[in-house]
C-alpha cells in the first residue's frame, strides 16, 4: 500500500487491515440501522475503493450478518471480540470502514451527515455540552 496508508484493528487485535487514500467518502450516518449496529448516535464510515483495502490478519475470524431484505446493509464483526470490522458494500466496489477502529489518523475529515432526518431525538451536537479530558469529577 501507499506510504499514506493507515492501519486499523479490532479491540482484541485479531483482525487487522490497511486502507489508503483517497477515500470515496467519509460521513456520519444517522439512519436507524447504523445507530443500532454501532450502539451510538451515528456510525462514522469511511468508504474506500476495493483496490485500496487489504487484510493484514484475521480475515478468517470475521463473522457476517446481512440484514434480510436490505439492499446493501450488513454488519461484519470480529468473531472473538465483536468489534465491527470493514466489509465490502454489495454492488458498489467499495469497502465500508468503521472509522473508530482505525489505529491512526485517516488524514481526512467527515464530509457530511446522512439520514439526518432519522437522527436520535436525544442527539446533541458535541459543542452543545460540557467536555472533560477524562471522567468528570
Amino acid at each position: 500500500m501507499a506510504d499514506a496508508s493507515v492501519r486499523g484493528s479490532c479491540l482484541c487485535g485479531t483482525v487487522k487491515f490497511e486502507i489508503a487514500p483517497p477515500y470515496s467518502a467519509f460521513r456520519y450516518c444517522h439512519c436507524s440501522r447504523c445507530r443500532k449496529a454501532s450502539g451510538s448516535a451515528h456510525a462514522s464510515n469511511i468508504f474506500v475503493p476495493k483496490a485500496q483495502f487489504g487484510w493484514l490478519a484475521g480475515e478468517a475470524a470475521v463473522k457476517r450478518f446481512r440484514l434480510p431484505g436490505a439492499e446493501r446493509f450488513a454488519v461484519w464483526f470480529c468473531g472473538t471480540c465483536g468489534t465491527r470490522v470493514p466489509h465490502e458494500v454489495p454492488g458498489r466496489g467499495d469497502w465500508l470502514i468503521p472509522a473508530g477502529i482505525l489505529d491512526g489518523d485517516p488524514g481526512e475529515r467527515p464530509q457530511n451527515s446522512i439520514f439526518w432526518g432519522s437522527k436520535s431525538p436525544w442527539y446533541l451536537e458535541p459543542h452543545e455540552h460540557p467536555r472533560f479530558p477524562e471522567y468528570p469529577a
